[in-house]
């Protein structure tokens, strides 16, 4: 890949959620049908692990069953005691020989509060260097998801990495922040960028919106990353509109720079002290920034 700087996989686990229609979980693993030449794929925890390591992941993930919402609680408890097997057997073919990262667990157990404990616990009997929240941010409210983590933080290790999967949106990464989670994952920052909308400090845009036609502005003043100090949201959106490639690098360059100032603020305002009082600032001026504009 010719990326000499910090890897963090994933185990194929959302990825098989994803793909319900085409697979099946067994006790053994997950069998699926690949979506581009409809061949049968086996990804077992041994498999998952044998990529990984190939990859030199500095963060691997264990193997889990990402439990649907909604689901019944006896559903949950199948699905999240699947996983729990599941990570075993990733923990003991992942630590087979030195590893040359580190092996997280993730907790699953849906919007049920007691199966997520049982799953801490069950995770805490090996040794893992981090541990991740899995199982949210698919489809549940969002008061659901902050219940969930208002439940489930305060027993994890407050001495490891704390890994919120599939997280997200701004505001979402702040209000998680605010109760105890470390580290995050999305694809909204480039997803987003293909399509055209772009985070500012005062709200998410739609560069394909006629309103941005004639604007020689950039995208937001505020920002000093490339795209906006050197292109216009008249040029952006003409790109946009002919499927030009230069676009989506742009908006990708400019999202994922809105996103990496976010996290240095956060950082900044847990090192100062005041990070109650700079979330709730944000919060409230993400929420006065209204829909996409």
């Amino acid at each position: 890949m010719h990326w000499m700087r910090p890897i963090l996989t994933d185990s194929g686990g959302y990825q098989v959620f994803s793909l319900k229609s085409l697979r099946k979980i067994t006790e053994e693993g997950v069998r699926f049908r690949s979506p581009f030449d409809g061949s049968e794929v086996e990804l077992t925890p041994e498999d998952s692990m044998d990529v990984q390591l190939k990859l030199g992941s500095d963060i691997a993930m264990a193997l889990d069953d990402c439990t649907a919402h909604p689901a019944t609680a006896s559903e949950t408890r199948e699905s999240m005691e699947r996983s729990m097997r599941w990570a075993s057997r990733s923990h003991a073919h992942y630590h087979r020989e030195e590893p040359p990262g580190g092996l997280f667990g993730i907790v699953q157990g849906g919007m049920h509060a007691a199966l997520r404990l049982a799953s801490l616990e069950s995770l805490m009997r090996l040794d893992w260097p981090g541990l991740a929240v899995g199982g949210l941010a698919v489809g549940e409210p969002d008061e659901e998801r902050l219940r969930m983590l208002e439940t489930l933080v305060p027993h994890m290790p407050a001495d490891r990495p704390r890994y919120l999967m599939g997280v997200g949106r701004p505001e979402d990464i702040v209000a998680a922040v605010l109760r105890g989670i470390d580290i995050f994952d999305c694809v909204m920052p480039t997803r987003h960028a293909r399509n055209g909308h772009l985070f500012t400090s005062s709200g998410v845009i739609n560069i394909r919106n006629s309103a941005h036609q004639a604007d020689l502005g950039p995208i937001d003043p505020a920002c000093a990353c490339y795209t906006c100090r050197n292109y216009t949201r008249s040029y952006l959106r003409h790109l946009d509109r002919c499927n030009e490639i230069l676009g989506c690098r742009l908006n990708t360059l400019h999202n994922l720079h809105f996103y990496l100032e976010l996290m240095r603020s956060l950082r900044t305002a847990i090192a100062q002290g005041r990070l109650g009082a700079w979330a709730g600032g944000y919060l409230a001026a993400r929420k006065a920034a209204g829909p996409v504009a």
